[in-house]
């Protein structure tokens, strides 16, 4: 019987996972290994099981497919995370449960892509006896120990092509358009595009805003004769002494808070306050789905090939990242339960000012 590896996807969806998908499969099939993939996220893992053999003569065309087909969940019975990020313990009965199904598929490790909270559930994972190796996996970049997540690159790349498109209608138009970026907690994407895209104001949640910046800098460019504004707002941004902009309800305890509307707040204060036309845009889903970019295609392919590798040398518990110009391991313990966040007096921001841009602080 051939050895055998599993691998799952976890969390939210993003450019890249199939191209890992495609990697690990490749890379342990040259070993002569058989790959199982789970479907469903972490609960795959659990009666009935849903998983079955990936036919590496398949994974060609998964290289530049958007999404991922083992399909993936960020809700479940496996949930290692909630509310604003609070840590979660799993029911020891499930951990049990899926190390019972993991045995009896004859599994030798199981490979875990995921960013924070899928990660972390792979920890538990390992804790219970599961043989675990992860890939980082996060639009956001939050991730500890890694100088880049895949997804990331792809993110935003849509999400400055978007403020370019945006950008030609509010000069047409003498507008303000407000321009809402997911990243949770971190704001790498929003300062990534907003300086790329030439935003002249960009909110992040690691510097808390004031209306009276953003007015500021809208007034400072009408008189430069510049009568349109583009400003990046990351989702998880918050008004100086304020709180998250959050959607969902009760029936949302037990997941993630779902961050989101920050945009349309700030886009009517603006308007109240200038009394110039104000129209926000949230961008959403669109920046997790598509074909990854060659950036992101590599690093995934590589991210998959090294997870192979460190199963191959028995080195579990660990996570592949990327230390250019090497894709390096790390204990995972060491990358979850943190988050990697911008930097308010590093490079970036300092980038940003030396430009003008207005931080909203």
């Amino acid at each position: 019987m051939k050895e055998r590896i599993g691998i799952v996807t976890g969390g939210g969806d993003c450019p890249g996972l199939n191209a890992v998908i495609y990697a690990v499969v490749k890379a342990a099939d040259r070993r002569g290994w058989e790959t199982l993939g789970i479907y469903g996220g972490f609960d795959g893992l659990l009666s009935p099981v849903q998983a079955r053999p990936m036919n590496y003569q398949e994974m060609d065309g998964l290289l530049y497919l958007g999404g991922t087909v083992l399909g993936t969940s960020n809700k479940g019975r496996f949930v290692a995370k909630a509310g604003h990020g609070e840590k979660r313990e799993i029911d020891p009965a499930v951990l049990a449960e899926a190390k019972r199904n993991f045995d009896a598929l004859g599994l030798r490790a199981l490979v875990v892509v995921g960013g924070d909270g899928s990660l972390s559930i792979g920890l538990q994972c390992m804790n219970a006896g599961i043989p675990i190796v992860g890939v980082p996996k996060t639009i956001d970049n939050d991730l500890e120990g890694t100088d880049v997540t895949f997804g990331f690159d792809s993110a935003v790349s849509f999400a400055t092509d978007a403020i370019d498109r945006l950008r030609t209608h509010a000069q047409s138009h003498n507008r303000v358009i407000v321009v809402e970026m997911m990243g949770r907690y971190a704001g790498w994407i929003a300062a990534h595009s907003g300086i790329a895209g030439g935003a002249s104001v960009v909110l992040i949640p690691e510097i808390e805003f004031t209306y009276e910046s953003i007015v500021r800098k809208i007034v400072e460019r009408e008189a430069e004769g510049k009568h349109f504004t583009m400003v990046v707002v990351a989702e998880g941004a918050r008004i100086k002494g304020g709180d998250f902009v959050t959607h969902g309800g009760p029936e949302e305890k037990n997941r993630e808070a779902r961050l989101g509307g920050i945009s349309a707040v700030v886009a009517d204060e603006i308007a109240r306050r200038t009394g110039k036309e104000v129209r926000n845009c949230v961008l959403g889903h669109l920046q997790r789905g598509g074909v990854p970019t060659t950036f992101d295609r590599l690093l995934c392919t590589r991210f998959g090939a090294n997870a192979v590798r460190l199963i191959d040398e028995g080195c579990y518990g660990q996570m592949v990242a990327s230390r250019p110009p090497d894709i390096i391991s790390i204990p995972i313990a060491e990358a979850v339960g943190k988050l990697k966040t911008v930097p308010i007096d590093g490079d970036l921001v300092r980038t940003g000012r030396a430009l003008g841009i207005c931080w909203g602080d």
